[in-house]
């Protein structure tokens, strides 16, 4: 375990450490059941009073981070608690999430904008443990699971499947991010219940239809419109780079971190590649490819690239700076028979409530004016 402290900070040393252990854990790299170093050992190791590891220690146990162990001495805590130590931890996270509830509706922030916030939020987090590699292998849907969505990512449409959860608590729903032409390509086949896209048709100038029509000639669908999102460039927070336009990704200095093939951002950045006459050879990171709009935000938070074509509302979250340059629609196609079954009749009432689009708008560059639309195409 890797400790950094400064006596020039304004933090005193033990919270240097309180937060930089809490970090690990948030982000997995220290795991329930771990062995952290003695009081000793870490205290040699910083050259600081084995007092101040002390006191950061005893804190992080009294917050149910860190525990004793007979056989491996100071443990991180977790999913290795013996079955006796669950109703605490249930207890203590229920504190913990009522004291920010609390905390935040006395500053005057809304109910919805809360959700807002935490649903965006959380989404982040799993990214920053996780950083999963790209999957666009339709084949890994559990056939065991209740519900199977594959298909664009979205963050409206996570808040959706959290909610559809919190409502049927025995639904199973399994989300495989495959890009909007796995989506429908899914549905085809048989292998998902709902597909999400976003995708435009260069000939028309039209969303999503064109595509069904295409792809699913011989299947009756219902295509819900989830809400319209701005699209655009997510760079670091100040635009270093002063990055303007979709002609600056041909600029030497500029490294870019790209979609997958297939989903709808990359159908319409090479949309307007060909329109633009710029050759994706020419742009430097073009085949480096993710699967999630926050894992693209996250590679940029971390340096892994200055620019990514994303939608604002992950730009939001991860603190980056947001150029607009697109407004698409992004719906949800279903086959006729899974529309008509008592799960996505539950859906649907979550989609057409007022409380759930107030929730999506609060988390920035989505429009649900036109939110539960329903058109079907067969």
């Amino acid at each position: 375990m890797r400790i950094t402290i400064s006596n020039r900070a304004d933090v005193p040393l033990y919270k240097q450490i309180i937060e930089q252990i809490k970090l690990r854990v948030a982000n997995s790299q220290l795991k329930p059941g771990e062995r952290v170093p003695t009081v000793r050992e870490l205290a040699k190791t910083l050259n600081i009073n084995p007092a101040t590891v002390a006191r950061a220690y005893q804190e992080l146990e009294q917050a149910g981070i860190l525990g004793a162990s007979r056989r491996r001495g100071t443990i991180v805590m977790g999913e290795t608690d013996s079955p006796q130590r669950i109703p605490l931890r249930q207890n203590r996270l229920s504190g913990l999430v009522n004291n920010f509830i609390l905390e935040s509706l006395s500053q005057g922030y809304s109910p919805e904008e809360l959700e807002a916030a935490f649903s965006l939020h959380l989404a982040r987090w799993r990214i920053q443990r996780e950083m999963p590699e790209a999957t666009n292998n339709i084949e890994k849907i559990d056939v065991r699971k209740a519900l199977h969505i594959v298909g664009s990512n979205d963050l409206a449409l996570d808040l959706l499947v959290s909610r559809l959860k919190y409502k049927i608590p025995e639904v199973s729903v399994q989300i495989t991010p495959a890009g909007s032409l796995g989506g429908l390509l899914a549905i085809q086949e048989g292998k998902a219940d709902m597909a999400g896209i976003h995708l435009l048709d260069e000939e028309t100038g039209e969303y999503n239809y064109p595509y069904i029509k295409h792809t699913l000639p011989d299947m009756e669908v219902a295509v819900v419109h989830l809400a319209d999102r701005i699209q655009g460039f997510m760079v670091p927070k100040g635009n270093p780079k002063h990055i303007l336009n979709v002609e600056d990704l041909k600029r030497t200095d500029v490294t870019f971190i790209n979609r997958q093939k297939g989903s709808g951002t990359r159908v319409w950045l090479d949309y307007k590649l060909r329109e633009l006459g710029i050759q994706p050879e020419s742009i430097k990171g073009y085949n480096r490819e993710l699967d999630t709009h926050m894992a693209v935000a996250m590679s940029i938070v971390r340096g892994k690239a200055d620019i990514g074509l994303g939608i604002q509302a992950a730009a939001n979250t991860c603190n980056l700076a947001f150029i607009p340059l697109t407004k698409e629609k992004f719906d949800l196609v279903i086959p006729i028979d899974n529309y008509n079954s008592q799960i996505f009749t539950s859906l649907m009432e979550i989609i057409r409530s007022e409380e759930f689009k107030q929730v999506v708008n609060a988390m920035g560059g989505y429009d649900t004016s036109q939110t539960g639309d329903t058109v079907f195409i067969k």
